[in-house]
């Protein structure tokens, strides 16, 4: 793993980063801060936006290892760092939760005309991958997406925290949660006092969602929050081709949220289940991820009109 670690980086690290702003425009005054990465020389790749997963940011190892490939192949890529988090975290206020699909809306509404003149793609990465697809589903045909793509996505965020609070996920509950309060109590972020005693206190995601994530999204508890918030619900509102990547051996996000879908029904998703990888594992022979491989083979087929 280390191997691949520092393989990953450098192959990043040989292009130049710039640092894009997008201000939100909600009346928040929150801004976002992404990452923006250009392949060397001219390029007929769509811009290639990646969205992290729950306590991730535009450093996650996934993160730099996909806009790595991506880069090799002459995409411009732009690793966010969604609501509050990461170099987000100083420009705003309130924080991104499972919902937090508008906050995509606006992002991508909100790009300059230079950067998605060769179209727009996009990856989500584990909950990011919740919130693309939710995001597609409500704006059907309007989205200005040509394809996109989502690695070990919950559809049914409530049978993903319930398999987090099965005893062998104890450690990675425990590492999410630690993550989780920091962001939200982060001293940037508008809190009450009484909002911060809650978060210190829970113990659980599921606790931490249905005392805290919920109440902040105008909602009573986590079943409101999960039932509301699920991308599985949105799926038939998608118009834009998308890849959905899942391993049966997800020790977090079970595969039976995939298989109690009739994929049949939605003609523009592909959903395709492995037996391996993990979460956002898909480890590739040539240390260069499979799952990086297989999006960067369907995004090919996509142009800008």
């Amino acid at each position: 793993m280390r191997c691949l670690m520092v393989k990953s980086r450098a192959k990043i690290d040989r292009y130049d980063q710039e640092r894009i702003l997008i201000p939100l425009k909600d009346g928040s005054g929150d801004t976002i801060s992404a990452a923006l990465s250009r392949p060397r020389g001219e390029t007929t790749r769509p811009l290639t936006v990646l969205i992290h997963g729950l306590t991730g940011l535009e450093n996650s190892f996934y993160m730099r290892q996909s806009a790595g490939h991506f880069l090799a192949l002459g995409y411009p890529v732009l690793r966010l760092n969604l609501r509050g988090v990461g170099r987000s975290r100083p420009l705003c206020a309130t924080q991104y939760h499972a919902g937090s699909s508008g906050d995509l809306a606006k992002i991508f509404s909100g790009l300059p005309e230079e950067l998605t003149k060769r179209g727009l793609a996009a990856v989500g990465y584990s909950l990011g991958g919740n919130l693309l697809l939710k995001y597609l589903g409500e704006s059907g045909g309007k989205t200005p997406l040509l394809a996109a793509a989502t690695v070990s996505a919950p559809l049914d965020l409530a049978v993903s925290a319930r398999r987090l609070n099965h005893w062998r996920n104890t450690l990675y509950q425990r590492y999410l949660l630690f993550y989780m309060k920091t962001e939200a109590v982060a001293p940037e972020a508008k809190l009450t006092a009484a909002e911060r005693k809650t978060v210190l206190r829970t113990r659980s995601v599921w606790q931490f969602d249905n005392d805290y994530s919920a109440k902040r999204a105008g909602l009573n508890d986590a079943a409101e929050y999960y039932a509301r918030f699920s991308s599985g619900r949105f799926l038939a509102g998608i118009t834009a081709p998308v890849l959905l990547l899942h391993a049966r051996d997800d020790p977090w996000i079970p595969a039976s949220s995939y298989d109690a879908i009739d994929w049949s029904r939605y003609p523009n998703l592909r959903p395709v289940l492995t037996a391996r990888g993990g979460h956002i594992g898909f480890h590739g022979r040539d240390r260069t991820a499979w799952h990086d491989l297989a999006i960067a083979r369907f995004f090919a087929g996509f142009r800008p009109a």
